[in-house]
C-alpha cells in the first residue's frame, strides 16, 4: 500500500475554489466574506496536513459488480461502464486530516465561519484526492498505463453502505487514520474514498456530470464540471 502525507502548500487551494464551493460560482462574494476566507486559509495553512493511501488490487468486472477476492462491490452500471477495460484497480482514501477536523468542529460557534470552514474542507479533500491521482499517474507512467476517473460510494448509483466492504479490502484497518461510522460515513468527515481503474486502454474523462445522478452537486449547478467522488 502506498501512503503519504501532503503539506498544505502542495494542495494549492485558492480562494476562488472556496467561493465556488460556497455557491458563488465564478462570482466573488462580498468583501467581508473574501476576507474571512483569506484569514481561514492562512490559519489552516499553519497546521493542516492531508493524507492519502492507495492499494492496487486485481478484480473481475461484471457490468455492475466489481469482484475483488471474495468481496463483491456493487458499483452499479454507470461506474461499471466507466471501469470497463481495466486491467487492475486502485482502491484509495484521501483526507484533510484530523487536525483540520478539530478546527472544523471548533468553528461551529460561528455559523458563517463554520460554513466557510466546511467548504474549505471539501476543497481540501478534493485537492488531496487530486494530488493522490498525480502521484499515482507518475507510477503508472513507468508501466505505460492509464487511469480512469475516480468513483466513490454515494455517487452514480454506488450505495454509501458499500464503504464497509471497500475499507475491508485495505491491508490496514484505518487507512490514513480514517474510520467508518456505523452509518458508513468517514471520520474525519472531510475524506474521500473510492476506486480507479487502470490499464493500457482505459480513459479518463475531463468532465463527468452527464454520468452523475446527484442533482444538488454544487459543481454541476455552478460550473457544469463533474464531481467524481464522495466528500463527507
Amino acid at each position: 500500500m502506498k501512503e503519504d502525507k501532503i503539506a498544505f502548500e502542495q494542495l494549492s487551494i485558492t480562494p476562488e475554489e472556496v467561493y465556488e464551493a460556497m455557491g458563488y460560482g465564478t462570482q466573488n462574494p462580498e468583501a467581508d466574506i473574501q476576507q474571512l476566507v483569506k484569514e481561514a486559509l492562512q490559519e489552516i495553512a499553519t497546521f493542516t496536513v492531508a493524507h492519502f493511501a492507495y492499494v492496487r488490487v486485481a478484480g473481475v468486472l461484471n457490468r455492475d459488480t466489481l469482484l475483488i477476492g471474495n468481496t463483491p462491490l456493487n458499483i452499479g452500471k454507470i461506474i461499471g461502464k466507466q471501469l470497463a477495460g481495466s486491467e487492475a484497480f486502485i482502491l484509495f482514501v484521501a483526507t484533510a486530516g484530523e487536525a483540520f477536523n478539530h478546527w472544523l468542529e471548533a468553528s461551529k460557534e460561528d455559523i458563517v465561519r463554520h460554513f466557510i470552514a466546511h467548504n474549505i474542507g471539501s476543497c481540501l479533500a478534493e485537492a488531496a484526492a487530486n494530488y493522490m491521482e498525480l502521484r499515482l499517474q507518475e507510477e503508472l507512467n513507468t508501466e505505460g498505463l492509464l487511469r480512469t476517473n475516480r468513483f466513490s460510494p454515494g455517487y452514480c448509483g454506488w450505495q454509501v453502505a458499500e464503504q464497509q466492504k471497500l475499507f475491508s479490502l485495505f491491508p490496514v484497518e484505518e487507512p490514513c487514520g480514517v474510520q467508518l461510522t456505523e452509518s458508513s460515513l468517514m471520520m474525519p468527515i472531510k475524506s474521500v474514498s473510492g476506486v480507479i481503474g487502470i490499464g493500457s486502454n482505459v480513459r479518463r474523462l475531463e468532465y463527468t456530470c452527464g454520468l452523475c445522478e446527484l442533482e444538488n452537486c454544487y459543481k454541476k449547478k455552478n460550473t457544469n464540471k463533474g464531481m467524481e467522488f464522495a466528500i463527507n
